[in-house]
């Protein structure tokens, strides 16, 4: 099935307001909220006519220093139906919270862990969410454009300039 045939099935399936129009999204990308992402997640695993079983990618997304979102960005693939799909989903900075779908993708258990990480959004019914990356007590999400980087980290100086690795 081409994306205009998954658009209009997804909008015939779930109707025409479960999902969201949004025009600047690049082509084959649906947007839906954080309160209608598990009940799609589902509905693209298991519905028989589009069978998304391969989630190839999750991407966090800080959207800049003048937006109050972050947004997270699923790339699902069937390998049955040979056809892919990437999902959006913006939440605000202030609680950026996203239901977890590591139960029906197992594999991304490691990638919500790594948004956390890095973006410190939650991925809500996550099994182990914890830091993947950075130490436990490390403060603040790198990958958020307001990020402060610290000088020093349990008394050690951080070196930002990395002169000679060349």
């Amino acid at each position: 099935m081409d994306f205009p045939g998954i658009l209009e099935y997804l909008n015939n399936s779930l109707g025409k307001d479960f999902l969201i129009i949004d025009e600047e999204l690049p082509p084959e990308t649906v947007k839906v909220s954080a309160q209608n992402w598990n009940r799609l997640a589902s509905f693209l695993r298991e519905d028989e006519q589009l069978l998304f079983d391969a989630m190839m990618c999750i991407t966090g997304i800080d959207e800049g220093i003048e937006s109050e979102y972050l947004a997270v960005m699923y790339n699902l693939h069937s390998m049955k139906c040979k056809h892919k799909i990437e999902v959006y989903i913006q939440v605000s900075k202030s609680e950026p919270k996203v239901p977890s779908v590591e139960q029906i993708w197992r594999i991304a258990d490691w990638f919500e862990r790594e948004i956390y990480d890095m973006y410190g959004i939650e991925f809500e019914g996550h099994r182990d969410l914890r830091r993947i990356l950075l130490p436990s007590d490390w403060e603040g999400f790198p990958l958020r454009k307001d990020y402060k980087f610290p000088e020093t980290y349990n008394g050690i100086v951080v070196d930002k300039m990395k002169e000679g690795w060349e």
